[in-house]
């Protein structure tokens, strides 16, 4: 089942009469037709990026994950933790083009049913003007998953 909720919350400071965007967080939920073990043996392992487009390669070294994707080049992720109890995963972008002021990111993936789930991906990144790029990323996974998992 493909249902998306995407959530976008702005954090705002003014000076004066000029307003603008400190940082940005989005949330996005996805219910799948699959045993949540299947959908997190594969957003779990840090070492596995074939669900995220564009991404050639993926190192990882137990600490940091090491991408090389198309239109992004190379980036890369410290994982903060993996919880295999409560099914979830944060991590935050250490080196990108352009860097990043923050970023901080966690997947958890929920069982709804026997052979149904929910996964719930949020990322707070700042600046602001990646916001795009981040949500076209995160859905394109999203699909990528639904098909791999179908």
């Amino acid at each position: 089942m493909f249902n998306m909720i995407i959530e976008t919350r702005h954090c705002f400071a003014a000076r004066g009469t000029l307003r603008y965007a400190l940082d940005m967080t989005i949330e996005l939920q996805q219910d799948f037709d699959c045993p949540a073990a299947d959908l997190w043996a594969v957003v779990g392992a840090p070492g596995r990026a074939d669900w995220v487009p564009g991404v050639s390669e993926c190192k990882f070294d137990g600490t940091v994950r090491r991408l090389t994707m198309e239109g992004a080049g190379e980036i890369a992720e410290q994982i903060l933790g993996v919880d295999p109890e409560t099914m979830s995963i944060q991590y935050s972008c250490i080196e990108s083009q352009p860097p990043l002021e923050s970023h901080l990111a966690e997947i958890q993936v929920l069982a709804t049913g026997t052979t149904s789930c929910r996964m719930i991906w949020k990322t707070s990144v700042e600046p602001v003007i990646v916001e795009p790029f981040i949500v076209r990323q995160m859905r394109a996974s999203l699909l990528n998953l639904s098909e791999m998992l179908a």
